[in-house]
């Protein structure tokens, strides 16, 4: 099986600098858990869970609108082309 023969195109991402509130908004409305975290270049940075948002922000009492992607994204991300 080929990569691009299962995935969704154009591949959703957010950006590093987005809010969690922005990346929890848009995962409710693509009805997803992850989303890639792509610099300005579109080059990926990271990746972003519910989980991620759960367990690094939440469970710290973290502010959503005031925690940004990067602060609890994970950064080693193995990914194929």
């Amino acid at each position: 099986m080929i990569v691009r023969e299962v995935m969704t195109e154009p591949p959703e991402v957010i950006r590093p600098s987005s809010t969690l509130q922005e990346a929890a908004e848009k995962m409710r409305t693509l009805d997803v858990g992850p989303l890639p975290v792509c610099d300005v270049n579109n080059r990926l940075v990271g990746i972003l869970t519910d989980r991620d948002i759960t367990i690094r922000a939440v469970a710290e009492g973290r502010d959503s609108h005031l925690t940004y992607v990067r602060d609890v994204m994970s950064s080693d991300v193995l990914y194929v082309f």
